[in-house]
């Protein structure tokens, strides 16, 4: 390839980074795949830790059930016993139960005053929020999604702390953030949810100080699950409350209270699991949150943006420079730390890490830069073999493109091999008796013909040498009955020059006629030169022995020598023998023939040149044609 071509491939492939890396740029900053990403987290990143024992949950489960029957129908009193066999050995005790209403006054009044006596009840309250647009001070229009439109507390009023309850799941169901506070824009009233609340008061408890959790772009909280459904120590409600639990089990621990029934409808869907879990559980995970300052936050989304754009570009160029054998396992490496990267930013730095889109766009970088180099290659073959065609037989030339099996280096190999010459007789006095224009046109139908003759019998065309053309059968690759291939080729190509000679008088006055000479032996097949300069060839004696009988045949005859004949008499082959002619730059004669039939046919009947196109001119006017006796009688002796 050359210079400007590989500076155009250089470019182009630039160009294709950049192109990824604005897309890998405009999908990442606009979360196109926000759901596939989600899942990958999901999958990847929620990992148990363990969880905290000093959160425990009070459960009202089947054998409650059925213990006191429906839930909703039990007297209040039975929460107020709970409280009263609990009595201060928990740190905070948080009710996940909606006491909206009166039950009955007695039982209401029991567990109020109960709730009341300490402070360390927390209970749920409920808002039903509403988007809507408001104007500002300055007239500025915004949307708040946090708008109160109403508010349910417990009967308890402001004589117990209250958070509220509302689980808000992605749009898969899938509860992965909660809004821990948020401030009214009506009353500028702060609101706590109830598991924050629940960590600010043992906060208070213990004396220490509370730590805000980080929030996310849309003030959202990112939940770290600790454990899966029902990981954390869950006791029956009817157990503590009947005395059969030692209540000095839930000394400083938080106590969440709330359903653990499938048929109480409080179970979401959660990243962590394939179970649903109970509400209850989700905020025993949102507590040990808060108590292992484990709230990751996701990373700023331009600066994650711009991050994988340029990895993109980066792995992009990487991939376009590299081969197959190794840009695989790159691929493979540079997938896998995605993944593990990610899973440590989760686990050990709080940070969430969009992988999925690296791990797409490294995906594509891999695919597109693949696709691109077997196009760029396919189309280069594509090149070469067409420029391949002008010298190897086209079927050659197909089995190279499939096979792969050739590749140019210098160097050569002893192959046995059959070989062609083939001459124009009298080229110099004719060239000397024509102008230019016209020796070229006759050369060109020469070689035309020739080159046909050649490629229809599979033949490899080595070379033209001045007005003499060189071809070799079984090489570069096997060729079956090569002999009779080479032996055909002589027989179209004078044929050909039957048709040739006709037209090349009636245009120019002028007779051409071509004389053969075929042999076949070992020879030294290969690439021969340098680096930068080679010609695929043959050369030795078996070479020299065909280019003499060319020399010695006269005009309209094809030479055989002997070797070749023995190894075709048997086949469809006449052969008329001449004897043993001497050889220049040898010192014994070689015994040759006359090539007669092959396949049946006669050497020179036109009937078989009908594969070979040759190029029909209209005759010249008589005066343009110059005669030279001199050249007719010097082809005479030829």
């Amino acid at each position: 390839m050359d210079r400007v071509s590989k500076s155009k491939q250089r470019w182009f492939f630039y160009l294709q980074a950049l192109l990824l890396g604005v897309l890998a740029f405009v999908f990442t900053y606009h979360d196109i795949f926000y759901a596939l990403d989600s899942f990958y987290r999901d999958r990847f990143y929620q990992r148990s830790r363990g969880v905290n024992q000093s959160v425990k949950i009070i459960a009202i489960d089947e054998k409650t059930l059925n213990a006191y029957g429906p839930f909703g129908t039990w007297d209040r009193s039975v929460y107020a016993d709970i409280l009263d066999t609990l009595g201060d050995y928990p740190s905070v005790v948080g009710f996940d139960i909606m006491f909206f209403g009166e039950m009955t006054k007695e039982g209401d009044a029991a567990f109020v005053k109960a709730a009341s006596k300490n402070d360390n009840v927390v209970l749920v309250s409920h808002i039903d929020f509403d988007t809507v647009v408001e104007e500002g001070a300055n007239g500025e229009q915004t949307v708040n999604a946090f708008h109160v439109t109403k508010m349910e507390m417990p009967i308890t009023e402001d004589k117990v702390s209250t958070g509220y309850a509302n689980m808000s799941p992605d749009s898969d169901g899938i509860v992965r953030r909660i809004l821990p506070q948020f401030t009214d824009s009506n009353s500028n009233e702060t609101y706590s949810s109830f598991s924050y609340t629940i960590y600010r008061k043992y906060c208070e408890q213990k004396g220490i100080v509370p730590v805000e959790p980080e929030l996310d772009d849309n003030g959202t909280q990112w939940i770290y699950y600790a454990g899966k459904p029902f990981d954390y120590e869950a006791i029956s409600m009817v157990d503590v409350v009947e005395g059969k639990v030692d209540p000095r089990v839930f000394t400083d621990c938080i106590v969440l209270v709330g359903a653990y029934a499938t048929g109480l409808q409080d179970q979401f869907s959660v990243p962590n699991s394939s179970n649903q879990m109970f509400g209850v559980e989700i905020n025993a995970n949102i507590m040990q949150s808060y108590l292992d300052k484990a709230y990751p936050v996701p990373m700023s989304r331009m600066a994650i943006s711009l991050i994988t754009a340029a990895l993109v570009v980066a792995v992009f160029l990487l991939f376009s420079h590299t081969k197959l054998k190794i840009g695989l396992p790159v691929f493979i490496v540079l997938e896998a730390s995605v993944i593990i990267s990610g899973i440590l930013l989760f686990t050990k730095a709080n940070v969430v890490m969009p992988g999925v889109y690296f791990l797409i766009f490294y995906f594509l970088d891999f695919l597109i830069a693949l696709i691109l180099k077997y196009v760029i290659e396919y189309v280069s073959k594509r090149r070469i073999s067409q420029a391949f065609r002008k010298y190897v037989a086209p079927q050659v030339v197909d089995d190279i493109m499939k096979t792969g099996r050739y590749q140019i280096k210098l160097g050569g190999e002893t192959r046995d091999i059959a070989v062609l010459f083939v001459d124009i007789r009298g080229f110099t006095p004719l060239s000397e008796s024509l102008q230019p224009e016209q020796v070229v046109d006759i050369l060109n139908e020469y070689l035309n013909l020739t080159t046909q003759s050649i490629f229809k019998n599979n033949g490899t065309l080595d070379k033209f040498i001045g007005d003499a053309t060189m071809a070799v059968f079984n090489a570069p690759f096997d060729l079956e009955d090569y002999e009779m291939c080479a032996l055909r080729t002589a027989r179209d190509i004078v044929a050909g020059a039957k048709a040739l000679e006709a037209s090349c008088e009636a245009r120019y006055g002028k007779k051409v006629s071509f004389g053969v000479g075929v042999n076949c032996g070992d020879a030294v097949v290969g690439n021969i030169g340098c680096d930068f300069r080679m010609d695929y060839t043959a050369i030795g004696d078996t070479v020299n022995t065909a280019a003499r009988l060319e020399s010695n045949a006269k005009p309209g005859q094809v030479l055989i020598s002997q070797k070749i004949y023995e190894r075709v008499k048997d086949k469809d082959v006449e052969a008329e023998p001449i004897g043993e002619i001497p050889l220049k730059g040898k010192s014994k004669g070689l015994f040759v023939y006359r090539l007669m039939k092959v396949d049946g046919i006669e050497v020179g009947d036109l009937s078989e040149a009908s594969g070979i196109k040759t190029v029909e001119k209209k005759p010249e006017p008589k005066e343009e044609a110059k005669t030279d006796e001199s050249a007719d009688a010097e082809e005479g002796k030829a």
